[in-house]
C-alpha cells in the first residue's frame, strides 16, 4: 500500500494550497482535514501550538509552515524536482517563496481576504476599511510592481514549474475570493503569469474543490466537500465555535 500523508488546513488557505500543489504535483497520496486554523480543538493545538495551517503528518512526524513542510516533502521525494538545481537559481526560488508567503501574504490575504471575508464571515465583525484602501491603493501595487520585474514574459520563472512559481500564484487565486484581479494593462507579466498557473491542471483540480465549498459556513463546508469528492479524513479536529489565533504559516 502507497504512503499516505495527512494535511490539517483549509482549502481556501494559500499555505495549505502550497503544499496540496506540490504533493500533486509529485503525485503522492494524501488526506486532508479541510478546517480553518479557528476552529481547531485542543489536539489541534498539541499539533500546531501556533494555531497555524496547514500542517502535515508522516506517520509519527508533525511539520508545521508551509515552507518546511513543501522542503520536507522535496528532500524525501526528490522527482519531479520543484526546487532549481542550479544553486543560484535555487537561492531566487526560495526568495521568491519567502516573499510570497510574507509580502504577498500580508497584502493580498491578510490586508484584503481576511478583512473582506473572514472578519466578516467567520467573527461577524465589521472589516477595517482603512486596511483594505491601502492594500489596494499602495501594497497591493507596490508587490505588482515588484513582480513585474521578477516574473517571466511567458511559462515559468526558471524554466520548469518550482516553488517560486507555485507560491505566488496561490496568493493570487485567494484574493480572487474576494473578486481581486490584475490589471492586465498595467502589470501584464503579472496577469499573464497567475492566468498561466492558475490554468494548470494541479491548480484546477483543486479549484473545483475550493468552488465547491466557497461562501458556505465553516459548519458546512466538510459535506460540500466530501460531495465534491475531497480526499478527506475520516475524523476532523474542528469545532463549532471560532476563536482567534495565529493563523499565517
Amino acid at each position: 500500500m502507497s504512503q499516505r500523508y495527512t494535511v490539517i488546513g483549509n482549502y481556501l488557505s494559500p499555505y495549505v494550497r502550497k503544499v496540496l500543489i506540490c504533493l500533486e504535483l509529485k503525485g503522492l497520496d494524501y488526506e486532508v482535514d479541510p478546517m480553518p486554523p479557528f476552529i481547531g480543538n485542543d489536539e489541534f493545538s498539541r499539533l500546531s501550538p501556533l494555531r497555524r495551517i496547514p500542517v502535515l503528518i508522516d506517520g509519527a512526524l508533525v511539520l508545521n509552515d508551509s515552507s518546511v513542510i513543501c522542503q520536507y516533502l522535496e528532500d524525501k521525494h526528490p522527482t519531479p524536482a520543484l526546487y532549481p538545481a542550479d544553486i543560484a537559481q535555487r537561492a531566487r526560488a526560495r526568495w521568491l517563496e519567502e516573499y510570497a508567503d510574507t509580502y504577498l501574504a500580508d497584502s493580498l490575504v491578510w490586508r484584503l481576504f481576511y478583512q473582506l471575508a473572514v472578519r466578516r464571515h467567520i467573527f461577524q465583525e465589521t472589516a477595517d476599511e482603512a486596511v483594505v484602501q491601502r492594500a489596494r491603493e499602495v501594497d497591493i501595487p507596490a508587490a505588482l510592481d515588484y513582480l513585474e520585474t521578477q516574473l517571466p514574459g511567458d511559462g515559468f520563472i526558471f524554466g520548469d514549474i518550482s516553488i517560486a512559481d507555485i507560491s505566488v500564484a496561490c496568493y493570487f487565486r485567494t484574493a480572487s475570493f474576494v473578486r481581486y484581479a490584475v490589471d492586465a494593462e498595467r502589470w501584464p507579466r503579472t496577469a499573464a503569469f497567475v492566468a498561466h498557473m492558475q490554468a494548470l491542471p494541479a491548480f484546477q483540480k483543486l479549484a473545483q474543490l475550493e468552488d465547491s465549498m466557497l461562501r458556505l459556513p465553516p459548519a458546512q463546508q466538510r459535506d460540500a466537500l466530501a460531495a465534491a469528492g475531497a480526499p478527506l479524513t475520516s475524523k476532523t479536529m474542528g469545532t463549532s465555535e471560532p476563536r482567534h489565533g495565529l493563523p499565517r504559516g
